[in-house]
């Protein structure tokens, strides 16, 4: 008796499991403001080459080497993310650069994309012609862009973020930054 009164109070206890609704984290973005980066007043980094980035962001070259090899960053600590940037003075090899650029979503990137969509940019006025890459889906890098002048200058970008990609859960910040390339890229002037 003594065990069947046991079982029912254990039994008559327990509550039945619900799920708990699916929920997103919040992800804070900051209000849009820009610095302008003069790439010859910039003792570090003398790249001829001007554009607005994020006041959210900061610049840094890449390793010991890396800006005598064209190569520096936007960094978004707060948010995991970085803009690779690579500056090369075009010598008759425009041709090599485009296809490096090219290579590297196809053979890099097709594999895990859903999609690749391109964006061509044309300023007559800047000089600056490129394609923006929309890489779809769960790729290493959510946006690509190259910009040149078709003579002297070539800038290539990538953005990556320091975590397992997710396109789901990264879409947010991921559409915030990509704005942030295009204001880059409609802001660039060589020099």
């Amino acid at each position: 008796m003594v065990i069947l009164v046991l079982a029912g109070a254990f039994y008559g206890c327990r509550q039945m499991a619900v799920p708990k609704p699916r929920g997103h984290f919040r992800i804070d973005l900051p209000a849009r403001q820009y610095v302008l980066f003069n790439g010859q007043a910039d003792k570090q980094m003398n790249f001829p080459v001007s554009f607005e980035y994020p006041a959210y962001g900061h610049l840094s070259s890449q390793g010991e080497h890396g800006s005598a090899n064209g190569w520096f960053n936007i960094e978004f600590p707060s948010y995991k993310a970085k803009i690779y940037l690579t500056y090369k003075t075009v010598h008759n090899d425009l041709d090599s650069l485009l296809d490096q650029s090219y290579d590297i979503n196809v053979k890099y990137h097709v594999s895990k994309a859903d999609a690749i969509n391109e964006q061509v940019y044309s300023n007559h006025d800047n000089k600056v012609y490129g394609i923006l890459y929309d890489l779809k889906g769960n790729t290493a890098s959510a946006v690509e862009f190259y910009v040149t002048d078709s003579i002297s200058h070539y800038l290539r970008g990538s953005l990556y973020f320091s975590s397992e990609p997710n396109a789901d859960s990264l879409e947010p910040v991921i559409n915030f930054f990509r704005s942030d390339i295009v204001h880059l890229i409609e802001t660039l002037k060589w020099k």
